[in-house]
């Protein structure tokens, strides 16, 4: 039995306890060949989840290690961690005895595929790698960059020489790292236009409308559209009739003209249509 079998729950990780769950895990105690191996024959033979509980817990101080790497990507320590000891949890799931190796050397891939998957979708709002070979000059790239800083021809074409790529491959990824994610707004309350770099300042839509009022308005047609759809359900068939003839078609009909299709009075068209525009209304009201 080992050390572990005394703690029956993960530390706890969040962004006020960060210091207190790295000094926790460093007093988790490492496993030796003979203890792994005893714990995974228990959790693979009899689905002893215990055992499985203290093989990642004694494996939270490397991902913790490996997670301190990809500091430099502007996102919480304590979320790359998580998402590293997800790929953990899914190592100690996949691993096999047979493979020979410590179980550190079969997770290290697993919970640096969970890092960058997280670092990939959170680094930007746009995607900067899609396909495998971008996503592998996307990691690769930063690390060349912290040694190079800005690429001249003869780096650009070093770099595409180690990394097995084309030159143009890694100046578009350059590219993609140097832009940044811009707010639509202004980032103070300063509206003079000098100083409005945003989007929200220089966009236009048609004849140069503020995109956002243009977003409204479009979002409160398609309300509106939709609402005039359930509107005209809620109408029998004749006064249906009378509103689309009088108000949805190209050429509006005349009451005289609904007058003598009903074989009824134009006062009386006049009531039906009054009475269906009070039928619709309520569907008709936009937030």
């Amino acid at each position: 039995m080992t050390a572990l079998s005394q703690t029956s729950r993960f530390p706890v990780l969040s962004s006020g306890t960060l210091q207190r769950y790295l000094d926790s895990i460093q007093q988790i105690p490492v496993l030796t060949a003979e203890e792994e191996t005893e714990l995974f024959q228990r959790f693979q033979v009899n689905e002893d989840l215990d055992a499985a509980r203290e093989l990642v817990m004694s494996h939270l101080r490397y991902v913790a290690y490996i997670a301190r790497g990809y500091s430099g990507y502007g996102l919480p320590l304590e979320d790359l961690i998580q998402q590293g000891n997800v790929g953990l949890m899914k190592s100690v799931k996949k691993f096999d005895l047979s493979h020979g190796v410590r179980l550190v050397s079969f997770a290290v891939h697993w919970i640096k595929a969970e890092i960058h998957e997280y670092v990939l979708k959170n680094w930007k709002i746009v995607k900067v790698a899609t396909t495998k070979a971008q996503r592998k000059l996307f990691f690769n790239l930063r690390k060349a960059k912290e040694r190079l800083g800005w690429f001249n021809s003869e780096e650009v074409n070093q770099v595409a020489s180690d990394l097995g790529v084309k030159p143009e491959e890694v100046l578009e990824m350059e590219s993609r790292l140097a832009n940044v994610d811009e707010s639509f707004e202004p980032v103070t309350a300063n509206d003079d236009a000098e100083f409005n770099y945003s989007p929200s300042g220089y966009l236009s839509h048609g004849e140069a409308e503020d995109p956002s009022f243009v977003v409204s308005e479009e979002e409160q047609a398609a309300i509106i559209a939709d609402g005039m759809v359930e509107a005209l359900k809620s109408l029998d068939e004749r006064s249906r009739d009378i509103v689309e003839s009088r108000w949805l078609q190209g050429e509006k009909t005349s009451l005289k003209d609904l007058a003598e299709k009903y074989g009824v009075s134009l006062e009386r068209i006049r009531q039906v249509e009054a009475k269906a525009f009070k039928t619709m209304q309520p569907f008709l009201q936009t937030a």
